[in-house]
């Protein structure tokens, strides 16, 4: 009894009481954090189930009045001219007009129609940043990974509709790796502190499985899964050229910067520009000028300063668009070590799954475009990490575009110096205010730093209200939107679920208005709606609301920056083409021959993006009517023609209807009989028996073997009927395998440090 008591008093010390009260308090404010980690969503309300209150933004035709206000100087004078309008651009223009700054933007062609529209779609802190300041003790890398991680927080909160977290999976297929992976992630989460979204974790191999069925398990040890964002990133520059707009901002899309205007000091005070539907010109009076073009910064420049040393490196980023049984919907992968050292997201992205890199250096082109080798090469890799039962054809490339990432170089630093890591503010001798570099992601700050340093430069200070806001200014359809609103849209007009979700998640609470617009579908379900594209959710009333609401001048506006629809499927968007067209004509009052020119020009982007093959887009004369052209390069189902299908090369289909019972039908015939089992054909007389078929004449003996060694069957002797049919299918795509290793290692990369590893 003594004995017990003995310990009894032990155990009740005031330095044990101590010791399990601090585990007791350290415990629950961990389990605290813990429940209430992850993304802050917007609160639901009653308000959210309704329409916001309208807002109609000022016509082109206003805002081109604006402009020519301003060459005559005084009060028509702009405080700040911000050339370009892509997401560093726009963000300038909404943080100066946050502050109380007169600001004008112009565009040469489209909001977002550079790099800003072809991003790998994530908005992410940059886990390789972090393996490079960790691996090589680099403080800059350190840095930029949390502003990223910063900038990602707010990015996710100023337009939650836009922007969600998306859990990517590591696949481990070694076991030292578990452990390493785990740690670099944990120290992502940590650097993240408050703002993290969810913590990773490790799976198992069967969970990872489970998550990922189209994983390759051969090897698998299991997977680590950490958190990022992802977005729809053409909307988001909308968004924020719209909430410039609304706070005060005047902007012109198709309107080109052709001379900067200087005084008599030198010193730039204006600048002539040209509206490139119309051709006419003017002058524009600005107290400072900033130059936002991205990878055409030195095009800018040497309006400037013929003699200025280029800035510009441009990074080109390769991305394909696969179906959506190509990943799940809740889960991306990353694959860090490719056969070139590149990193390879594989994300799933509005109902497709988007497979792309980056880090080739490329010339800068308005409308760069996806080379062969590097869509091959992507899908190189992509077959080396899923299973083995997936085909990965290049019929399944839906679309396939490349963007320019503009890496940067100091002018003001020696030769030698490397490009710059993140972005960079320059300002030169005549008061030229330039901000290239960067990332989606550090948008935001950017134009932060950006407007600092004009105010300083351009004298500014007495013209501001405020300082920086724009970590609490939500954009556009945000502040009456929440992840229930959907529902609302489908009770009031009798949407389809998938339309619903699709118009909530990519308009915010504009939505309401973007179905003011929608015209009923004649069917009791859905009631609203009429679709452009099936399976596609985007409807008619989209491209009304673009053009009355979001400055669409052309069809490519439409499809590709408004509805993102060629970025998902080029095929399907030229199908919709004509639809587009004329709905946009009824509101623009296009002719018969401008809606064919409209076609051209469409026909000829979506090459850029993919399109194998376009129709020839040469215009039809004025008296053949408009339907009657476009059927006719399109084989469209109208009673004015009866055009043939154009051959397609990347079918997604193996087969061409019937194809399959002909090579039955051929391969019964010169099939001898085996006692007990299926006929069978030896090896040699295959290649023989195709060479009858028109679609396979010209395979020659090389391009046979391949296809055997590939199937598997170079070992046999001969072939059944399935087995027949599977080389067929394979022998349809033969000229479009993939890249050999070797030839992928000769390939150069920029730097990853340099680059980001993303778009």
């Amino acid at each position: 009894m003594a004995s017990l008591l003995r310990r009894t008093r032990v155990l009740f010390t005031p330095k044990a009481l101590a010791y399990a009260s601090a585990a007791t308090v350290a415990a629950a404010g961990g389990g605290y954090l813990f429940l209430n980690s992850g993304p802050a969503y917007p609160a639901s309300t009653r308000e959210t189930r309704r329409p916001p209150p309208p807002w109609l933004p000022p016509t082109r035709a206003q805002n081109l009045a604006a402009l020519r206000a301003a060459g005559a100087g005084g009060d028509a004078e702009f405080d700040l001219l911000v050339v370009g309008g892509g997401a560093t651009g726009a963000g300038v223009a909404v943080d100066a007009a946050s502050r109380g700054l007169k600001v004008a933007l112009v565009e040469r062609d489209d909001f977002s129609s550079g790099t800003s529209s072809k991003s790998t779609k994530l908005v992410h802190g940059g886990v390789r940043y972090l393996q490079k300041a960790v691996m090589e003790l680099d403080y800059e890398q350190y840095k930029l990974v949390r502003e990223a991680l910063h900038e990602r927080r707010i990015f996710l909160q100023t337009a939650p509709y836009l922007s969600h977290m998306l859990p990517i999976m590591l696949p481990i297929y070694k076991y030292w790796q578990v452990p390493y992976y785990w740690a670099g992630c944990k120290m992502y989460d940590v650097l993240a502190g408050k703002e993290n979204m969810e913590s990773s974790y490790v799976m198992s191999k069967g969970k990872a499985l489970e998550m990922f069925p189209m994983l390759k398990s051969d090897g698998l040890v299991g997977a680590l899964v950490y958190y990022d964002g992802q977005h729809n990133d053409a909307r988001m520059n909308m968004a924020l050229i719209m909430t410039a707009v609304k706070l005060g901002a005047t902007v012109a899309n198709k309107v080109e910067v052709t001379e900067l205007r200087k005084n008599a000091a030198g010193k730039l005070d204006g600048a002539r520009v040209r509206d490139n539907l119309t051709g006419e010109e003017w002058e524009v009076k600005a107290k400072g000028i900033i130059n936002a073009t991205g990878p055409f910064s030195d095009s800018l420049l040497s309006k400037d300063n013929p003699n200025h040393k280029p800035i510009v490196q441009a990074s080109s980023g390769v991305h394909i668009t696969l179906p959506n049984y190509y990943s799940p919907r809740t889960m991306g992968l990353l694959d860090p070590a490719t056969s070139d050292g590149r990193v390879i997201f594989f994300l799933p992205w509005e109902g497709n799954t988007i497979a792309g890199t980056t880090d080739a250096p490329a010339p800068v082109t308005d409308e760069p475009r996806a080379a062969e080798d590097e869509i091959r090469w992507v899908l190189d890799e992509v077959r080396h990490y899923l299973s083995p039962d997936i085909k990965v054809r290049r019929g399944d490339v839906l679309s396939a575009w490349s963007g320019l990432r503009p890496l940067v170089r100091n002018p003001n630093a020696s030769s030698t110096e490397g490009l710059v890591r993140n972005h960079m503010i320059h300002v030169s001798d005549s008061g030229l205010l330039t901000i290239a570099g960067g990332k989606w992601t550090t948008y935001r700050a950017m134009a932060q730093e950006t407007v600092d340093e004009a105010v300083k430069v351009f004298g500014l200070e007495g013209r501001v209200k405020s300082g920086c806001v724009t970590e609490s200014v939500r954009l556009v359809g945000s502040d009456g939107w929440s992840r229930n609103m959907f529902i609302g849209l489908i009770q009031r007009y009798g949407l389809d679920t998938e339309v619903a979700k699709h118009l909530s998640n990519n308009y915010g609470d504009r939505a309401w208005t973007v179905l003011s617009l929608a015209q009923p579908t004649g069917e009791n379900w859905p009631v609203y709606g009429i679709r452009l594209a099936n399976p596609y959710p985007f409807i008619e009333a989209e491209v009304r609301y673009a053009v009355r609401h979001e400055y669409a001048l052309t069809a490519v506006d439409v499809v590709a920056r408004r509805l993102r629809l060629s970025f998902l499927n080029a095929q399907a968007t030229l199908d919709a083409l004509p639809r587009v067209i004329d709905i946009m004509g009824a509101e623009l009052g296009w002719t018969a021959a401008h809606k064919q020119e409209q076609f051209a020009h469409a026909a000829k982007f979506l090459q850029s993006m993919g399109l194998q093959p376009t129709p020839e887009a040469a215009l039809a004369p004025e008296s053949v009517g408009w339907k009657h052209w476009a059927a006719e390069k399109l084989n469209l189902p109208l009673d004015v023609t009866k055009g043939a299908k154009p051959s397609m090369p990347f079918s997604r289909a193996q087969f061409e209807v019937g194809e399959v019972d002909e090579l039955r039908a051929a391969f019964l015939q010169r099939a001898r009989d085996v006692p007990g089992e299926e006929k069978r054909l030896e090896k040699g007389a295959v290649k023989e028996l195709l060479a009858g078929f028109q679609s396979y004449a010209a395979i020659g003996a090389k391009e046979f073997d391949y296809v055997m060694e590939e199937t598997g069957f170079a070992k046999q002797k001969d072939v059944d009927l399935d087995e027949f049919v599977e080389i067929c299918a394979d022998l349809k795509e033969v000229s479009f395998a993939p890249i050999t290793r070797s030839a992928s290692k000769k390939r150069m990369a920029i730097p990853v440090e340099k680059s980001g590893g993303g778009v």
